[in-house]
């Protein structure tokens, strides 16, 4: 049981201010800090923290020793890596709309790559490791997100009442099929219109969000959103994309579940993210990274409705946030102001406890203890005994605790 050093992710999109207060670093940061990861990724793993101060980086020990760090079922499902990925995200301005692979997908594109000899790191490559790549995000503040795509007759009702001539004709494709196969056809049109179609496209559908905004119409908050992404990417057929898509806001603590295919886009806020530990995305726009419009369409799901949130499943005092993701599973510990009492923490493979409000008190079978404060995590080798958790003080306190889905 030791406490992590984790990195830092310096993305443009990210805040200045989110990390570093967490972190209890000066703030403003010189530069946007958009990602803290927490695990054993190849491109920055944490560090653990030895007693007499020495760090080890999270990657080594677990390839020393996989059946000790990860238990043997997860060591040997996993072929000896951490499965999952924890992340608290920090977005000051929207990410790029995306998707992910599934499983198979990713196994076939990535051996597909491999025997093209397209190098692992270079800008074209879709997939650089053979795994999939599902995703949770948990709100630590209001979290504003594009995810999955609008039931469709929802998406005619915006579609109208932002009319234009140009637009019309090809809402039509909608009108005529209003199912997956309908989205399909209509996504595949905007995102590989000719730039000159799209150059006079886009400014008429602008032109109409700001109308419907200014007349305080029935979609003002998706309307928002589009003139806000058009602002930042005003030659981008993502923009158009974006107008299939369930616009959601999460608060604190509530939850959505992102499975292979489905394509999203997330705001502006902060959260606590779990992810299988894969690199493998296909971006649809607003990037200037690279958009392989094919592969995407071999991906996306087009299944269609509301998205589902959850706040999380009652278990033992503690919030857990279910998927079929045998990667990963990350459940939640609160305490209000005031409130006290010991919770037990399950002893099944490795885990990562966060502290993201407050301070506690992690005390394993054996009489070993770690105090853990507000923006600090710590690494529970699978063979190391079972912990139990409880508040330091009588201030509001949460701990997230991020396991391997399986093992």
């Amino acid at each position: 049981m030791e406490l992590l050093r984790n990195a830092v992710r310096p993305y443009a999109w990210g805040s200045r201010t989110t990390i570093p207060e967490l972190l209890g670093r000066p703030v403003p940061a010189p530069h946007p800090e958009a990602e803290l990861w927490m695990g054993a990724h190849p491109g920055d793993p944490s560090h653990v923290i030895g007693p007499d101060g020495t760090e080890r980086s999270l990657l080594e020990l677990v390839e020393a020793d996989p059946v000790g760090q990860l238990g043997t079922t997860c060591a040997g499902r996993w072929g000896g890596r951490l499965p999952f990925l924890l992340k608290i995200l920090a977005a000051e301005e929207p990410l790029s709309m995306q998707a992910h692979p599934s499983a198979a997908q990713a196994a076939e594109g990535y051996a597909r790559e491999e025997s093209a000899g397209i190098p692992r790191d270079a800008s074209n490559r879709n997939y650089p490791d053979p795994t999939a790549k599902p995703e949770l995000v948990c709100a630590l503040t209001e979290f504003h997100a594009l995810a999955g795509f609008r039931d469709p007759e929802r998406t005619m009702s915006l579609l109208k009442a932002i009319e234009t001539p140009g637009l019309a004709k090809y809402a039509v494709l909608l009108e005529a099929q209003p199912d997956p196969a309908g989205l399909r056809a209509l996504f595949t049109t905007w995102i590989t219109l000719p730039q000159a179609a799209l150059d006079e496209l886009l400014p008429e559908v602008l032109d109409s969000c700001v109308k419907h905004v200014q007349g305080r119409g029935e979609f003002d908050v998706e309307c928002r959103t589009i003139l806000e992404l058009g602002e930042s990417h005003p030659r981008d057929a993502g923009v158009l994309a974006a107008l299939l898509l369930n616009r959601l806001t999460l608060s604190a603590g509530e939850a959505i579940y992102l499975p292979a295919g489905n394509l999203h886009l997330y705001l502006h806020g902060t959260a606590v993210e779990i992810l299988a530990n894969s690199d493998n995305i296909l971006r649809c726009g607003l990037t200037p990274k690279h958009v392989d419009v094919p592969e995407l369409l071999r991906v996306v799901d087009f299944a269609c409705g509301e998205m589902p949130v959850q706040s999380g499943t009652e278990e033992a005092r503690m919030s857990v946030y279910r998927t079929d993701a045998p990667e990963f599973e990350l459940s939640r510990i609160e305490w209000g102001a005031g409130d006290d009492g010991e919770v037990a923490v399950h002893d099944i493979g490795p885990q990562i406890l966060l502290c993201t409000a407050g301070a506690l008190l992690v005390t394993a079978d054996d009489g070993e203890q770690v105090e853990l404060r507000r923006g600090q995590s710590v690494w529970l080798p699978a063979a190391d005994p079972a912990v139990r958790v409880r508040p330091l003080s009588g201030e509001r306190t949460q701990v997230f605790r991020a396991t391997a889905g399986t093992c």
